[in-house]
């Protein structure tokens, strides 16, 4: 089942970021289970051509890659999918005109406006067609919703046919909020509740990035009803092991 068809069957899925450009950590974050992976463009040094190779990295073990962009810009999302990525991950949609703008730069017309051109997507000029009907079929986009405009419009931002999933960035969303940081405050708690619950009316599939690696939090997350979830990051995971299992061992000689 390809990751398009599980979302619109509201399966829950289980994703990360990579932030390092070093294939050998997208290898063993694929062969670990995840259900997908996001290439973070946005807040790391990833460049195109790394990304790319990442995704045939990726493409190797079927697991999807997402690319969170730098902005929602047509020609970002022209040269990451044409790279060969699952979807993207738009960040700042704040209006239902952002998201169908997401939507627009995925696609090629009459349903989009994508420009046309060949590249490993289209299997360098030998299967257009064929990547003609797989993106119909299986690009996913998700919008990530993390101002406090977005939540105020996030029943419309849900209703824009093409929006596959949202994600929630709880830090970019309290700092929109004039919080940065405080994602324990009740007004936070309280915008991703109502995000949560538009989710819930609008039968579309979302979640929010828990940053440090904690099962706990992740689960509680589940148990709390969103079912496509962002699991910390790489240089998170690297960061906290390394610290954790060195003050136990401190601790014990």
């Amino acid at each position: 089942m390809q990751l398009k068809e599980k979302l619109a069957q509201s399966e829950t899925t289980i994703g990360s970021w990579i932030t390092l450009g070093h294939t050998a950590i997208a290898e063993i974050m694929a062969s670990s289970g995840f259900d997908w992976l996001v290439l973070d463009m946005e807040h790391s040094v990833l460049e195109l051509n790394e990304v790319q190779t990442i995704i045939q990295v990726l493409d190797g073990h079927n697991c999807p890659a997402i690319v969170r962009l730098t902005s929602n810009h047509p020609d970002q999302i022209k040269r990451v999918m044409d790279a060969g990525a699952t979807g993207v991950m738009v960040p700042m949609i704040k209006s239902a005109a952002d998201a169908q703008a997401a939507v627009d730069g995925v696609y090629y017309p009459p349903r989009g406006g994508r420009g046309v051109g060949l590249a490993r997507a289209q299997g360098f000029g030998a299967s257009f067609p064929a990547y003609r009907q797989w993106l119909e079929h299986n690009a996913v986009i998700v919008a990530m919703i993390e101002h406090i405009d977005a939540v105020h419009a996030i029943d419309q931002i849900l209703s824009v046919a093409g929006i596959d999933a949202y994600i929630i960035g709880p830090y970019d969303l309290s700092g929109s909020m004039g919080r940065p940081g405080e994602l324990d405050h009740p007004e936070v708690k309280k915008a991703i509740t109502h995000i949560r619950e538009a989710g819930q009316r609008a039968r579309k599939p979302g979640g929010i990035h828990v940053i440090e690696p904690d099962p706990q939090a992740l689960l509680q997350r589940i148990e709390s009803g969103f079912n496509f979830l962002g699991y910390s990051l790489d240089i998170r995971i690297l960061d906290t092991v390394c610290r954790n299992h060195l003050q136990l061992i401190r601790a014990a000689t």
